[in-house]
């Protein structure tokens, strides 16, 4: 019996582990422990960044900015000018203005007294006559209105007012222009918007104009080769010259007027001894140095009047000839002042095209 004891101890001993595993290999695996979902973590919205504060605009950048908000400025005013340019045109002003176009001169002098004395001029434009003197002036360079005339640089049309209708009957006006459907943004594309408009205010009076589209940066006048009579720049050698084109300007003109042309200068003149890279800056340019330039552009010199002098104007302004009426840079200030003086003292020098000077041969290599 204690054998039996003995023997049941040692088996228990062994079959202990045994059943277990037998328990383990034919039950069913114990389940899983259900994993806990971890707690979702929040979003954190990321920090906003910095926002970083716009540059300050350089100089050149300021100036640019300044130019195209006066430039819209001056281009609304161009346009409600053009409203009331338009609005003044009354029939009656219209027959005037046609039975003036349809009138034939007996010469140059009559015809520019007639036009100078017209109602279809705009508003304003006779008070310059005092300091422009557009009848002697004319009279002067030869003019008659059966030529075919060239008036470089319109501006606002204060000569062309005078001159479309004096040579509409039996004579032809061209204008120069820049393109007016250029870049909104260039000051250039204004000014051919204003002569544009200018020439559609009154057909009866600018309907036989010509005008003839010229790159600035580089003169040609297209079509017109040894076709003119005569060729005006009034007031307007300064730009050609700040452009670095006078010589070209003068070639193009040479090149449009018939032998014996006439070339008709009116500009502001600098003192005697002024540099003309420094005087143009202000409008200016010595009279000497622009005959030199223009005779060695092939035209000789044929006559100097002092019809536009004057004595008064010192020509030392900060701003420029542009100080002086018309153009009264500073406003109010000092008004009084340039009113008095009037406008600048100005050269005015008749030309006749002669052929022009051949350039120079190149020197021949150095036999060695």
């Amino acid at each position: 019996m204690a054998l039996n004891k003995t023997r049941m101890k040692r088996l228990s001993y062994f079959t202990a582990p045994v059943l277990s595993l037998v328990v383990l290999a034919c039950g069913s695996s114990p389940p899983p422990e259900s994993a806990t979902p971890a707690p979702e973590t929040p979003a954190v919205a990321p920090a906003p960044a910095e926002t970083a504060k716009p540059a300050e605009p350089t100089p050149e950048e300021k100036k640019k900015a300044e130019a195209l908000k006066e430039l819209e400025q001056d281009r609304a005013k161009m346009k409600a000018d053009h409203e009331a340019a338009l609005a003044r045109w009354t029939p009656e002003l219209k027959k005037e203005a046609q039975t003036l176009a349809d009138k034939t001169f007996a010469n140059g002098k009559d015809a520019i007294k007639a036009t100078a004395a017209s109602k279809t001029r705009k508003p304003g434009s006779a008070d310059r006559d005092k300091y422009r003197h557009p009848v002697e002036t004319l009279d002067f360079f030869g003019f008659k209105p059966t030529m075919t005339v060239l008036e470089y640089g319109p501006g606002e049309g204060w000569y062309t007012e005078l001159l479309a209708p004096a040579l509409a009957k039996k004579g032809k006006l061209v204008v120069t222009n820049g393109d007016p459907n250029g870049p909104a943004d260039e000051r250039g594309t204004f000014y051919a918007e204003r002569v544009k408009l200018v020439l559609e205010s009154s057909p009866e009076v600018f309907g036989k104009v010509e005008t003839v589209i010229v790159d600035q940066k580089a003169p040609k006048i297209t079509g017109k080769d040894g076709q003119l009579d005569m060729a005006i720049v009034m007031r307007g050698l300064q730009g050609m010259v700040s452009a670095g084109k006078l010589d070209e300007w003068l070639a193009a003109i040479h090149a449009s007027l018939k032998p014996n042309g006439i070339l008709g200068i009116e500009q502001h003149r600098a003192p005697a001894d002024a540099k003309p890279e420094e005087s143009v800056k202000k409008g200016y340019l010595p009279e000497k140095w622009v005959i030199e330039r223009i005779e060695a552009a092939g035209f000789k010199l044929a006559g100097k009047s002092e019809i536009n002098a004057n004595p008064k104007d010192t020509k030392d302004y900060a701003d420029g000839v542009w100080t002086l009426p018309p153009s009264l840079k500073l406003g109010d200030k000092d008004k009084e002042k340039y009113m008095a003086i009037g406008e600048s003292d100005r050269m005015t020098l008749k030309f006749t095209k002669v052929a022009a000077k051949a350039a120079a041969a190149p020197a021949a290599p150095a036999k060695k």
